[in-house]
């Protein structure tokens, strides 16, 4: 299989970023990809909510899916669509919204973001993913023609279980799109893709927003593919751009012989005091 994956620095105009994820989907195919890979939040990257919920829509009237979806099925390419902002009128809120997009346009999978990021830093900085976004419900697993993918955003990465149900499901590779800041990429960005990689002998793919953005947020890049022996076959570096790596799929099979953690695993239950 050959990936690529797109680097970009999305910005407030989902117009803007349409046209960058369709011009994607021509150089990828023109490459030779099999499928491409995008960011989370490749369709408006934008901090400001009051501002960001005029370019909200609900699934059925959004442009920018549209685009890509027409795009697919015009070049027969497969897209992993990163994620988007998706309108949920149930709630009122919004869902982070990963599609996996065939080569007829046709959705194949959707995955909305399980774990949702509330923090209160020692500086005064708040964060508080839940007053804007629904959580998922659980994860999800779409059949390829070159193996099983299993569907993740961002902060999920930091939650092994997730990725543990994933690969005893089947799945073979896992896409991880992301926003990450600076300071966190700097710190856990390659050592937890790695650890996701090697724990379940699967491939990791993770396309990355990078750059400083309109909104004034800055990410950190370095968008990643790593195999399941933990080796790193791709890092982007910290430029926008669109990049290919062959995933050999042997090496699965090769790995899981060598390192049958999948075949060892056992059910744990939580701990009693001594």
């Amino acid at each position: 299989m050959r990936a690529a994956l797109l680097q970009m620095t999305a910005g407030i105009d989902p117009d803007a970023n349409a046209e960058t994820l369709v011009s994607a989907v021509l150089e990828a195919r023109a490459a030779g990809a099999d499928m491409l890979f995008t960011p989370e939040m490749s369709g408006c990257l934008d901090m400001d909510r009051s501002r960001s919920a005029s370019a909200i829509r609900v699934e059925a009237d959004d442009g920018v899916l549209a685009a890509v979806r027409a795009a697919a099925r015009e070049h027969r390419l497969w897209v992993q669509l990163g994620s988007l902002a998706i309108a949920d009128p149930a709630s009122g809120k919004r869902r982070n919204r990963a599609y996996l997009i065939d080569d007829q346009g046709e959705i194949r999978a959707r995955y909305d973001k399980m774990h949702l990021f509330d923090v209160d830093l020692p500086s005064g900085e708040s964060w508080r993913e839940s007053n804007s976004y629904v959580g998922g419900e659980g994860p999800v697993l779409a059949d390829t023609p070159w193996g099983k993918l299993g569907l993740t955003i961002c902060y999920d990465l930091r939650f092994p279980a997730l990725y543990q149900a994933l690969s005893g499901a089947g799945a073979t590779m896992t896409a991880i799109p992301a926003a990450f800041t600076v300071p966190t990429g700097e710190a856990h960005w390659h050592v937890l893709m790695r650890a996701r990689a090697i724990e379940n002998a699967m491939f990791v793919i993770a396309a990355a927003q990078v750059g400083r953005h309109e909104d004034g947020r800055s990410t950190y890049g370095h968008s990643l593919v790593v195999d399941p022996w933990g080796e790193i076959l791709l890092d982007a570096g910290d430029m926008p751009g669109l990049h290919l790596v062959d995933l050999p799929q042997d090496r699965i099979e090769d790995v899981r012989t060598r390192i049958p953690v999948l075949r060892h695993r056992r059910s744990i239950a939580k701990g009693t005091a001594a």
